[in-house]
């Protein structure tokens, strides 16, 4: 039996429902009588509600209910939504203002939701949104990324969420004092919006008394705790569902207002009420990411050994604390600060502000992209400064093979890692060696190319506990899971893998997934957590399983449970030709009424992360008549473990890498002064098209992980969080022989033009 999987690059067969029209999406399994939601929203950025009339709104056609936060209160909701606050350096707790489900006497963003109507149609719900007379005073807006301005919120003196730190800011001060180089970088983070191929919606019934809501997100049990807290009720009387999700990237993980006011709507007419964002909608209210600015600053010795590292990071939270808000930029962000260098000393400051736009919280993986683009930006500085190979730099400050296991100063502990062994690799893979020809073609043809690297580590884990149930029944099995597809594939990776331990022909496996009525517990998709962490779970299920086979099967043949092996296919007995499936010996239990073997489970907790790195190599070519930046290569070595299924792995690379790249390019949310989106649309913000990416070459050099039983890293976030580095450095490399030395993401043709024409006027004026 081979212990951990058959790592076969098995294409995906989920995607003959979904390419050929056959998805259960969320509006498309609403009840057919189910009423329609639909949501008045501020249209200024900040402000206070002076009236709300609905008189002439509920006398609409089609019109069946209205709520506002006075309703909500009035029916005994709990209208603060939960989000995480972090320790504050002097030992208080950041800032939790109330976020209200509907806005409760002043609104502090656009589309931030008022009422919501219910009625036979959208339509009819638009046109009753019309009717309501809403009067609303400005207040004075903030949207600078800064502490100070007018309060947003009471309880945030200066707008400033929270102000925390790690490391010993003493020490650092003391060696970037003693270094004999010194290098600090302004590095900013632009904002971004997630834009799912499929936007948020869910609906809401009442069954026999019990509250089903349905949601398209990326786990339900969370969901289902705070509608328990919401609405006073047994969790008993509570179901919560996931269909099928287009695309979630940390976005969906959240919990938002629409949820609890459809569900209320639901619970006071007693019918199914369904509501589903439009883009423009989704652009307003859909919690962004990134959007920090950091200087950083490192510190080396005579030796180019990095001997201490400080970060000063402000984070925009938006106008509320979001669920993982404030964690996100301060514990993840500093769980890989250090990346995979051997520093000395280190220390980070964090502080969150408020402003009258979207709030901000988890999207792709954040935390470690900014953390690694920040690192990983200010290390090709220093090389530059320093005058040596950006390459040489990075292999001279790894954490060596013969340290691990590695506790950084951050106090996180990698297990393992050949960080230069992958870097060598990538160069060969890159070839490195042929970039000098390609530069000198470029410049032939009038065009500028730079190459960028970008070392990366990510840590892993999200909830470390995961349950795996397998049930047996008359054409198969059903494994049961606590994670929630989004797109990356789960339904063919959990049945292979059963497959591959088992011997259950992997087409009569039917992954059951999303639904809390089915599924006791389960810590949702998130942190790359999914395959590593529930694939635990099933070989601890296996495991249990074979044991009860294996004694079964001893007991039936008269035999002692010694005698029982499996391979990956078979059971054997020794000393008889008798080599039962396990499909075998599931219809000998059953015929002998043994039906307590017909199902098996197995709860896991990890008690560790894990650590996937890797190197990402990109070459630019940039026209500097247009500022137009083309990537033209792109190379990935990732050191993800040991692999369930390469093809799978693959492709979540390069779906990251696609996200770095449109970050870096084209992605920019922007708001005006009055905290209007400016970006809300397609018209507007730029999606990466086809021709905005490169063929993307993928290996891996792998060094399996002591932390889980299959050696695995996880890989889902990876792509993304070595992009936006790789391509920032090589943007810089490009245009550093021009006289550039600043320019922030995204590289839009413009501002390449006009970072060019600015440093062609300094090097004139000089």
């Amino acid at each position: 039996m081979e212990k951990f999987g058959k790592s076969q690059p098995v294409t995906r067969v989920e995607d003959v429902r979904f390419l050929t029209g056959h998805g259960r999406y969320v509006d498309d399994i609403a009840p057919a009588d189910a009423l329609h939601a639909y949501f008045l929203r501020a249209t200024v950025a900040h402000g206070a509600i002076i009236s709300l009339d609905l008189d002439d709104a509920r006398a609409m056609p089609g019109v069946h209910l209205i709520v506002t936060a006075d309703d909500l209160l009035a029916a005994g909701v709990v209208l603060g939504m939960a989000g995480k606050i972090v320790q504050n350096r002097d030992g208080s707790m950041g800032a939790g203002p109330e976020r209200p489900i509907l806005a409760r006497g002043r609104v502090r963003h656009v589309g931030e939701a008022i009422a919501m109507i219910v009625a036979d149609s959208v339509l009819a719900a638009k046109d009753a949104a019309e009717a309501i007379g809403l009067e609303i005073d400005d207040l004075p807006v903030h949207v600078d990324l800064a502490v100070g301005g007018d309060a947003i919120h009471p309880e945030a003196p200066e707008n400033l969420a929270f102000d925390w730190g790690i490391g010993d800011e003493a020490a650092v001060q003391a060696a970037i004092d003693a270094a004999d180089r010194v290098v600090t970088v302004d590095v900013f983070d632009n904002r971004v919006i997630v834009n799912s191929m499929e936007p948020r919606g869910c609906y809401a019934q009442v069954v026999d008394g019990r509250l089903h809501l349905a949601f398209n997100g990326q786990g339900v049990w969370g969901l289902k705790g705070d509608l328990v807290r919401h609405f006073n009720l047994s969790p008993d009387d509570v179901r919560v569902t996931n269909p099928d999700v287009g695309g979630g990237f940390g976005m969906k993980g959240m919990r938002y207002p629409e949820y609890f006011a459809v569900v209320h709507a639901a619970r006071v007419l007693g019918r199914p009420v369904r509501w589903m964002s439009e883009r423009t909608e989704a652009m307003l209210t859909d919690n962004a990411g990134r959007d920090l600015t950091t200087t950083a600053t490192l510190a080396f010795d005579a030796d180019d050994r990095m001997i201490a590292y400080h970060l000063d990071t402000i984070a925009n939270m938006g106008a509320y604390n979001s669920q993982f808000a404030q964690a996100i930029q301060t514990e993840l962000f500093s769980k890989v600060m250090m990346g995979t260098y051997d520093v000395q000393t280190a220390c980070m400051r964090t502080r969150g502000v408020f402003t009258n736009t979207t709030p901000v919280d988890a999207y792709r993986g954040a935390g470690r992209p900014e953390a690694i683009f920040v690192l990983e930006r200010v290390m090709d500085e220093a090389a530059r400064q320093l005058g040596v190979d950006p390459w040489d730099l990075r292999r001279r400050n790894f954490i060596r093979p013969d340290q691990f296991p590695y506790k950084s100063v951050t106090g996180m502990t990698y297990d393992v890692g050949e960080f230069a062994r992958v870097l060598s690799r990538a160069g060969v893979q890159a070839d490195r060696d042929g970039f000098a020809a390609r530069k000198a073609a470029s410049a032939a043809a009038g065009k500028l190319r730079g190459q960028g690297l970008c070392y990366y580590i990510e840590s892993i884990l999200g909830d470390p506990v995961e349950t795996t149930k397998v049930e047996f029944t008359g054409d198969g099995a059903l494994i049961y899971v606590g994670t929630q597809s989004n797109g990356q594939g789960h339904e063919t990776v959990y049945a292979r893998f059963l497959a591959d331990q088992t011997g259950i022909p992997a087409d009569r496996i039917t992954v059951i997934q999303g639904d809390s009525d089915r599924i006791a517990t389960g810590g949702g998709t998130g942190g790359s957590r999914s395959v590593t962490v529930q694939n635990t779970a099933t070989l601890a299920t296996v495991n249990v399983m074979l044991a009860a086979f294996g004694t079964f099967l001893a007991d039936a043949e008269g035999v002692d449970a010694s005698a029982i092996s499996f391979d990956d296919e078979r059971f054997r007995i020794a000393g008889s030709n008798l080599t039962p499936t396990i499909l075998d010996v599931v219809d000998m239990a059953r015929a002998a009424g043994r039906d307590g073997l017909l199902t098996h489970s197995a709860r896991i907790k990890l008690d560790n992360r894990s650590f996937p790195n890797g190197a990402h190599v990109t070459e630019v070519e940039i026209d500097p008549d247009t500022g137009v930046v083309v990537v033209d290569r792109y190379t990935v070595v990732d050191d993800f473990g040991n692999l369930i299924n390469p093809m799978l792995a693959e492709g979540q690379v390069h779906g990251g890498v696609a996200q770095g790249i449109g970050q870096a390019l084209t992605e920019r949310v922007v708001f005006d002064e009055e905290g209007q989106l400016l970006t809300a649309s397609f018209m507007d913000y730029a999606m990466p098209r086809a021709d905005d990416l490169p063929m993307i070459g993928f290996s891996t050099e792998s060094t399996p992980s002591l932390y889980n039983p299959m050696g695995m890293k996880g890989c889902g976030e990876a792509g993304t969080v070595g992009a936006l580095a790789a391509v920032s450095n090589a943007v810089v490399d490009a245009l550093w022989e021009m006289g550039v030395r600043q320019i922030d993401m995204p590289f839009t043709p413009h501002r390449v033009w006009q970072a060019l024409k600015t440093a062609k006027g300094d090097r004139a004026a000089a």
